[in-house]
């Protein structure tokens, strides 16, 4: 099943070129449950016969997720949460994904929407609570192009050396999202260390 769905995704990527990726991971990075790791891979294998061009995939790869992300971050922003409790299920957002994304929201402030797009299970729905909290729009987006770009260079790099094994590509994939999730733990304990640091400061300031 999933070797055909590669062989369809990259028949047509080859057809649609640099606008069907935008478009399919536009999809991806908004509610629709389609994943990236079927979308990018097939690409950069083209890359790799030199019928793509891989530079061209990862920053179509990035602007079709940035585009996606916006979409979700303004439909918070506009309608709020009532909106979503309330027709959630049609836009197949279940309270689950966006009480999880919530809570890792609310517990690692804005440096969530970076490391939200790099990790499973998130990265669909992290651009909810951003809109819901009326994060800086441009805040987000740069935090959003830097998340989207990490994962799609990764996707790429999958694609282009492993081409259409897509046994090889899903284990080192594994191995790769195994990485990034302890590389972004990393960047959170660092980021809570610092603003620990810089919080008793700018009290101290205030006071003066």
């Amino acid at each position: 099943m999933f070797h055909q769905l590669v062989g369809w995704l990259t028949s047509t990527v080859g057809q649609w070129g640099y606008p069907g990726i935008v478009i399919l991971m536009a999809l991806e990075s908004s509610f629709f449950p389609f994943p990236s790791e079927v979308v990018i891979p097939p690409a950069a294998y083209l890359a790799a016969g030199g019928k793509m061009d891989i530079g061209m995939i990862i920053l179509c790869g990035t602007l079709g997720s940035l585009a996606g992300a916006v979409f979700n971050y303004w439909l918070a922003l506009k309608f709020g949460r009532p909106f979503f409790e309330k027709y959630g299920r049609y836009l197949l957002i279940s309270p689950r994904s966006l009480e999880k994304a919530d809570r890792f929201f609310e517990r690692h402030g804005h440096i969530s929407t970076f490391i939200g797009r790099l990790l499973p299970g998130i990265r669909q729905y992290i651009s909810l609570p951003a809109g819901l909290a009326r994060m800086n729009a441009f805040a987000f987006c740069a935090a959003t192009i830097l998340g989207a770009g990490a994962w799609v260079m990764v996707l790429s790099a999958m694609g282009y050396w492993f081409g259409r094994n897509e046994q090889l590509v899903l284990q080192n994939l594994h191995f790769f999202t195994l990485a990034l999730v302890i590389g972004c733990a990393a960047l959170l304990v660092i980021y809570r260390v610092i603003r620990k640091k810089r919080l008793p400061k700018a009290l101290q300031q205030e006071k003066k």
